[in-house]
This record gives C-alpha cells, sequence and structure tokens, in this order.
C-alpha cells in the first residue's frame, strides 16, 4: 500500500486521519522551507546584535531574568529538554505519537519559531521512518505548552529517550544509528521550539474526537435497532418535528434515523397500537444526539484550528526582526472545547444504558424477561446492564470539566494553567466507557428484534444484525457474558456499523 504523503502546513480530519492510520511522508512546500530560513535569519541576527531575548539567551520561567553567556546557549538547549523530560505514566499510543509529530512540523514549519531547517530535516526523517518517541502520558498542565511530554519528544533529536521503531521500544541511539544519522546539537531558541506548543494536547483531543464521531455513528444505528426491538413509533423522526427546530445536528441525525426506519415488517404489525408516547431514550434520539453531534462539529473547527496553529513562544517575526513574548502556548481552547467532547461522549452513553434497562424491562418492552427464554433459571442480560450502568456512571465522573481546575506552577511565574492535556486524554477512557455501554446495547437490540421474528426490521437494520450474529450468536441459555461483549466492542471499533451512516463531521469549508 502506497505511504500517504502529507502538507503539515495544511491540516485536515482527513490529513489527521491519515497520521493516526500509519505511517505517512512528509512534503513541505518550498515558501514553508523559505520562512523557516528567514525565521532563523532573524534570529542569528538578533544573537549579532547581544539582544536580550527570553529563552534564547536567558533562563525559563521564573529564571527569565538569568541572563545565559553567548557561549552556553546550545548547554542551555539541551539543558531544558533534559530537565523538562519528567513525565510519568504509560506510554501514549504510537499513533497519537506520531499526530504529535506532525503538528509540530506544523507548527514549526509557519516561520515563527526560529529553528534551523536541519531540525526540520530531522522531524521529517523521524516521521518517514515511523521513529516515533516514548512519552509518558501524564506530566503537562497545558501551559506553558506541553512542555514535560514534549521534553520526551525532544529527547530523540539530541540521542536520547526511548523511540518506538519497526515493531520495538529501542533506545534513540540506536533507531539513529540504523537510519544513518547523528544526535542532533541544539542551537539557540531550538529547544524552547521544541518543548513550547499544545501539539500533545490537541492531538490527544483530535484522537477522542474521532473516537466519538465513531461512538455516536454506532449510537445511531444501534438506536435505530432498539426502536424496532421496543416496538417504538417512528413517528417522532418525521421531517416535519425537526424543520420548526432547526439545529443542524438533530435534523441531521433524524434524517439519518429516517433513512434507517425505512420499509420495516416489524413496524407495520403495530401501526395501529394503543401506545402514544415512547420513553425518552427511544423518542428524543433526533435531539440529544443531534445535540452531542453539534457539540463535535464545533470541537471539530476548534481543534483543527488549533492544529495549524503556531503555539510557540516567543515568536520571531522576520518582517520587524522582533521577538515577541507572549501567551500563545496556554491550551485553554483545547481544554474548554475537550470539556464540551466529553460531556457528549458521556451522553451517548448514558442514553445507551437507558436503551439496554428500557429493552431488558418486559412492562416496556414487551421483550421476555432480560432478554432470554426461562427467565428465572436464566439471567440473561441482567448483569451486562449492570456493567453497562457502571460505566455510564464512571463517564459522568470523567465528565466533570478539567478547564476549571488550575495549579499555579513555575513559582507562581505560571500561575494559570489549563489543564488541556487531561481534559483531551480523559476522553480517550471515556469514549472506551461508551464504546462498551454501545456494544451491550447492540447485543440486546439484536436480541430483541430476534423475539420479533419471524417478522423483519428494515434492510438496513438487518444488515446490522448480520454483521453481529457473524461473530456472535443467539443468547439461548446463560454462557459467560465478556466474550460477547468484547466481540461487540470489536466490531464497533472496526468501524462496520458507522459505516452504515453518512460521515457526520464535515471539513472546514464544506
Amino acid at each position: 500500500m502506497t505511504t500517504p504523503i502529507i502538507d503539515p502546513t495544511e491540516i485536515t480530519l482527513k490529513t489527521i486521519k491519515q497520521v493516526l492510520a500509519g505511517p505517512v511522508e512528509i512534503n513541505l512546500p518550498k515558501t514553508a522551507w523559505q520562512a523557516i530560513e528567514r525565521s532563523r535569519a532573524t534570529i542569528e541576527n538578533a544573537l549579532s546584535a547581544d539582544v536580550l531575548a527570553y529563552g534564547i539567551n536567558t533562563g525559563f520561567g521564573k529564571l527569565a531574568k538569568t541572563r545565559v553567556n553567548d557561549n552556553q546557549l546550545s548547554a542551555l538547549q539541551h539543558n531544558l529538554v533534559r530537565s523538562h523530560a519528567a513525565g510519568v505514566g504509560s506510554p501514549l499510543m504510537p499513533e497519537i505519537v506520531r499526530l504529535v509529530l506532525c503538528l509540530k512540523l506544523s507548527s514549526l514549519a509557519h516561520g515563527y519559531s526560529g529553528v534551523r531547517p536541519q531540525l526540520i530535516e530531522r522531524l521529517i526523517a523521524m516521521v518517514a521512518n515511523d521513529m516515533l518517541p516514548v512519552i509518558p502520558e501524564k506530566g503537562s498542565v497545558g501551559a506553558s505548552g506541553d512542555l514535560a511530554p514534549l521534553a520526551h519528544l525532544a529527547l530523540p533529536l539530541i540521542g536520547e529517550g526511548q523511540v518506538y521503531f519497526r515493531g520495538a521500544n529501542i533506545p534513540a541511539d540506536q533507531a539513529l544509528n540504523a537510519i544513518n544519522l547523528d544526535p542532533l546539537r541544539l542551537e539557540a531558541k531550538e529547544g524552547l521550539a521544541l518543548l513550547n506548543g499544545t501539539q500533545v494536547s490537541t492531538a490527544l483531543a483530535l484522537h477522542g474526537l474521532l473516537q466519538a464521531e465513531r461512538n455516536l455513528a454506532n449510537a445511531i444505528v444501534i438506536g435505530a435497532v432498539s426502536v424496532d426491538a421496543a416496538l417504538g413509533s417512528y413517528v417522532p423522526f418525521d421531517e416535519r418535528i425537526h424543520r420548526v427546530r432547526p439545529h443542524p445536528g438533530q435534523q441531521k441525525v433524524a434524517a439519518i434515523f429516517r433513512g434507517l426506519l425505512d420499509d420495516s415488517e416489524i413496524n407495520r404489525s403495530h401501526a395501529l397500537c394503543d401506545r402514544v408516547q415512547d420513553p425518552y431514550s427511544l423518542r428524543c434520539q433526533p435531539q440529544v444526539l443531534g445535540a452531542c453531534l453539534d457539540q463535535l462539529g464545533s470541537a471539530s473547527t476548534v481543534f483543527l484550528r488549533e492544529a495549524g496553529a503556531v503555539s510557540d513562544n516567543p515568536l520571531i517575526m522576520p518582517d520587524t526582526g522582533e521577538i515577541l513574548s507572549g501567551g500563545n502556548f496556554h491550551a485553554e481552547p483545547v481544554a474548554l472545547t475537550a470539556d464540551s467532547v466529553a460531556l457528549a461522549i458521556a451522553e451517548i452513553g448514558a442514553l445507551s444504558e437507558r436503551r439496554i434497562a428500557m429493552l431488558i424491562d418486559s412492562s416496556i418492552s414487551e421483550l421476555p424477561p432480560f432478554l432470554v427464554d426461562d427467565a428465572g433459571l436464566n439471567s440473561g442480560f441482567m448483569v451486562a446492564h449492570v456493567t453497562a450502568a457502571s460505566l455510564a456512571s464512571e463517564n459522568k465522573s470523567l465528565a466533570h470539566p478539567a478547564s476549571v481546575d488550575s495549579l499555579p506552577t513555575s513559582a507562581n511565574q505560571e500561575d494559570h494553567v489549563s489543564m488541556a492535556t487531561f481534559a483531551a486524554r480523559r476522553l480517550g477512557d471515556m469514549n472506551r466507557n461508551t464504546e462498551s455501554i454501545l456494544a451491550i446495547e447492540y447485543l440486546a437490540a439484536v436480541q430483541g428484534i430476534e423475539f420479533r421474528r419471524p417478522l423483519q426490521s428494515t434492510p438496513l437494520i438487518e444488515e446490522a444484525i448480520t454483521i453481529l450474529r457473524q461473530d456472535v450468536p443467539n443468547w439461548s441459555t446463560d454462557r459467560v457474558f465478556s466474550p460477547d461483549i468484547e466481540k461487540s466492542v470489536r466490531l464497533l471499533a472496526e468501524g462496520k456499523l458507522a459505516n452504515l451512516v453518512p460521515s457526520l463531521l464535515v471539513e472546514i469549508g464544506d
């Protein structure tokens, strides 16, 4: 298969998906190389003129007033990288590290960071060889950028730290030797340019966003299966209802439901029943899931904007020769937006858990208790629902806003921080919880449909049933439940169900 070639100065959802999917190659346009060279020349001119500039010939953070001698500028950058590589915890997944590398290249390639072309070339070589630094997941407060994790990203450039390379976790100097490269000597400003930035928070946020999109697509399909399993009405999805409440997400989700719920024998069988209204977990799916879609769409705009931004400090202005100290490293946009994504993920799972509870309750669904024959002898889906409830409740705690928590650091110089890295990182845990809840509902809803046989559901719902039954048999008598949930989770993760509906997130400008 051909390796995708990406331009890191043009970040799109397609680009993000390609980077997360596997190795890529970098094609940096000529204009970017020119901007990088002009920016570096500005640094060299400032040093020649003995200009005092933060992080170039001074200490860092609270030590910014300390002047560093010209003959120690390289040592300053190396010391910065080594001392700030203070992360702890499990390593970030390699695909996320690959995305961090590409986002760092994107920021540096704008030509406002003052790094040499040699540094850019080395980062491109790391991407091309899929030499991915081992980055501990914990240690960043999201201002002044993702310092600790980005220090671990930078270590392999100087031949230190560990990398994922050719299927193994090995010392960086061994990987450099394997591709015939020597460790790089960092020059003035380069260590700081590597460490300052929101790339880790943003990569985690984008990864979480795409997982949430898949969960939402799965939730729509599974929710439609549950509608037929519970003999739900199709009226709540009528276009006229949603026309008068013009939230784009609600209208789009309702339209997808109408496509899924087209031509069902099960629905026709109860068209004249005396049930007036369904429970909210069935009836209000377009409103709830549509609101979640709107949140994800808004988040996509923010995260992509941040992915293509320059979040370094100080910034180099080649046109005027100025070196400007600011705060673009502060990841508040990522933190606040990741908090909103967390709420959406929690709601997707919470609504699914309520539908599971409805399906196993024979007084509401008119299905056998706990979706099994010989209830009493068999417990069926009783404790599978308890698992779903546990996960939904856990997500409620994880959805607590991270951005409202701030602890001063660096002797109160950095006195307000975003907590964006945790805000984005916990999206992974939440998505996995919601995916498991949906996997349980998938099992329950298909089981419910099969109690309606010989009646058929719609063609798309029958396709969803076939996808599951190819791996998981009907639940006729009690058996160990966890393997079935694991198989269902795998099917959802593979995107087989999500592919039954249109793409939910669109590129900016589409």
